[in-house]
């Protein structure tokens, strides 16, 4: 057994991990209701696609968070700028209110799909497109891959996504030194076992190349990433792929995990250019404003 004091500094690194991780979910119980979302053209089943914005717009929340917390800021950001926007909640589990995205990955990615599903039918688009943060933004490959997204996506946008796993800052691998600890996980909070580097679940997801044919990839980073470590595991390989780190953008960007999806304007910037490339327009440290 190792000396207390030798786990300290990473234990308080799990807990400050922990506390970031949560901070949107600290925000749930003041959120909106869908209901009012909807009143303000958020998740308003009545919306048509433009021809300027001809495919819905699907936001796909991380983990520990819900389908409003995590878009307080986004969401009315693409609305005004004229796309039709829809949230989901997924990985719930029982007993278990307002923070989700736990369950395991392949089961919320058949939400996803159910999900995609009722909002095309909603607003008689043929596709799609699906911009998702941490979780989100890893998950719905799955759903492409494996349940037919392909077909009914245009373009997935991760932010901060996890496509090849975390370390949490190298402390997964403390795991093994706490038994019991993998079993936990696996079974109480299986979304987190999957997204752990290595796991089965993204063995399989990523075996055979990140990427399916059809659809169009943006991952969008920060090198300050303290949740997805190395902030590099995000990036994908493969066509049609388009990797940013905001730094490159604005060197002065200091977002981390949870800022870069729920409050910088640098990202929602290029998820507006990702959505719409025909009519990007450079991102820099002024598209703050913007």
């Amino acid at each position: 057994m190792l000396p207390w004091k030798r786990w300290l500094r990473p234990l308080a690194a799990l807990a400050l991990t922990a506390a970031a991780v949560l901070t949107p979910a600290a925000t749930a119980s003041a959120a909106p209701t869908a209901q009012a979302t909807a009143s303000s053209g958020w998740n308003d089943y009545s919306c048509k696609p433009s021809a300027a914005h001809p495919r819905p717009v699907v936001l796909v929340h991380g983990t520990f968070a819900n389908s409003v917390d995590n878009w307080l800021v986004l969401a009315p950001y693409l609305v005004n700028r004229g796309y039709c926007v829809f949230s989901l909640d997924y990985g719930q589990l029982p007993g278990v209110p307002l923070i989700h995205g736990l369950g395991p990955i392949d089961k919320s990615a058949e939400q996803l799909r159910d999900f995609v599903d009722k909002v095309l039918a909603a607003t008689g688009a043929p596709e799609a497109d699906l911009v998702g943060h941490s979780q989100g933004g890893m998950m719905p490959r799955h759903y492409l891959k494996f349940l037919g997204g392909a077909d009914k996506v245009n373009a997935l946008v991760g932010i901060a996504p996890d496509n090849h796993g975390t370390t949490l800052l190298g402390l997964t691998k403390l795991l093994p030194h706490f038994p019991g600890a993998e079993k936990f996980l696996n079974d109480k909070t299986p979304a987190l076992a999957d997204q752990i580097a290595g796991s089965p679940f993204l063995t399989r997801l990523n075996e055979g190349g990140d990427t399916v044919p059809g659809v169009r990839y943006t991952v969008i980073a920060t090198r300050y990433d303290q949740v997805v470590t190395p902030y590099r595991s995000q990036y994908l390989d493969g066509p049609n792929v388009r990797n940013v780190l905001v730094q490159d953008l604005c060197p002065v960007n200091i977002s981390e995990h949870v800022a870069i999806g729920t409050i910088d304007r640098i990202a929602f910037h290029e998820v507006a250019n990702a959505l719409d490339p025909a009519n990007a327009t450079p991102t820099n440290c002024g598209s703050v404003i913007n």
